[in-house]
């Protein structure tokens, strides 16, 4: 998600990470062992002059699936769980509104947003080596089979929300 957010128009950061877990400073081996508690998490730092929290949660929502528990794609564990940290009240119920109106589009028939609303906990950043990840290892088959199709989703869907290429 770090390169799809930081696509955004107003968007200052977008860092990935870990949160919601136990322990301080996992490592990203021991978040994949989904005994930390933690899920692979993204801090997004913004101006809400140039776009907006709900923006950026009609983002989220559109570029992952939140309808299944602990999973994304072919990833599965708590790690992967759609997870949503807010900040404020209102953030919650910025989400709790969404969440809502999505549940009720006629495409979400049977289906149900899974995703964990909690208030902010500590935020841990990823390792050197997972920041700008997808910018450094375009040709990595992960890149080019997850991250790569998300992104053109991105620019077809949401390209007035763009900013200038990451």
């Amino acid at each position: 998600m770090e390169p799809i957010f930081s696509s955004l128009r107003g968007v200052k950061s977008a860092m990935p990470g870990y949160s919601g877990g136990h322990i301080a400073n996992p490592s990203y081996e021991q978040v994949c062992t989904g005994g930390t508690g933690h899920a692979e998490a993204v801090q997004i730092t913004f101006d809400p002059q140039e776009i907006s929290y709900r923006d950026l949660l009609e983002v989220f929502f559109a570029m992952h699936d939140p309808t299944t528990p602990n999973r994304q794609g072919a990833d599965v564990g708590s790690q992967y769980r759609s997870a949503i940290y807010y900040h404020t009240s209102a953030q919650k119920a910025a989400a709790k509104e969404v969440i809502a109106s999505l549940e009720h589009e006629p495409w979400w028939e049977g289906l149900h947003v899974v995703t964990e609303l909690t208030s902010e906990g500590e935020f841990f950043p990823a390792e050197e080596y997972h920041r700008d990840y997808f910018m450094r290892n375009p040709e990595r088959s992960y890149c080019r089979a997850v991250i790569a199709p998300k992104l053109a989703k991105l620019h077809k869907r949401f390209a007035a929300k763009l900013g200038a290429a990451p």
